[in-house]
């Protein structure tokens, strides 16, 4: 009997489901908050309250059966170094869903799908203007050096 066995199969086959699931936990262990739609957030939720349980345990196996999951080490390296010693105390609840409203161009429900505890930590995405800003600030450090020997 397949009795309270239903998930939201999100109209995508199931290599497809998986990957995406995947992708939206290692983004969401990444960058500590994500927008998504809130239909992804709900089915992303178990996998990645799963994911911070195992990395809780800390063991060898645990990481295994996270990069299961997770095909990205830093990733890993990360949830096990800092968000997992974080949740030690916590029973579970490890993710928290804020409501933004409808997109405009399908009205599907829009949500920052985020980590409780990592409101204020957000790690910015490295562009190539980024990176070019970066020299500057270098360069203009340099220089300030300069004039103040």
């Amino acid at each position: 009997m397949r009795h309270r066995k239903a998930f939201n199969k999100l109209n995508r086959t199931a290599s497809h489901r998986k990957a995406l699931l995947s992708n939206l936990a290692t983004q969401l262990i990444m960058y500590k908050k994500i927008r998504t739609t809130a239909v992804k957030a709900k089915a992303v939720r178990p996998v990645v309250e799963k994911i911070i349980t195992a990395a809780k345990k800390g063991s060898l196996a645990a990481r295994r059966q996270v990069l299961k999951t997770v095909k990205d080490k830093k990733v890993v390296k990360e949830l096990f170094d800092e968000i997992a010693p974080t949740f030690q105390t916590r029973q579970g609840g490890y993710t928290r869903i804020v409501k933004l409203g409808r997109r405009l161009g399908d009205g599907a429900e829009m949500v920052f799908f985020e980590l409780v505890g990592f409101e204020g930590v957000r790690k910015e995405k490295k562009t190539k203007d980024s990176k070019k800003t970066e020299k500057k600030k270098e360069e203009a450090k340099v220089s300030e050096e300069e004039v103040n020997e």
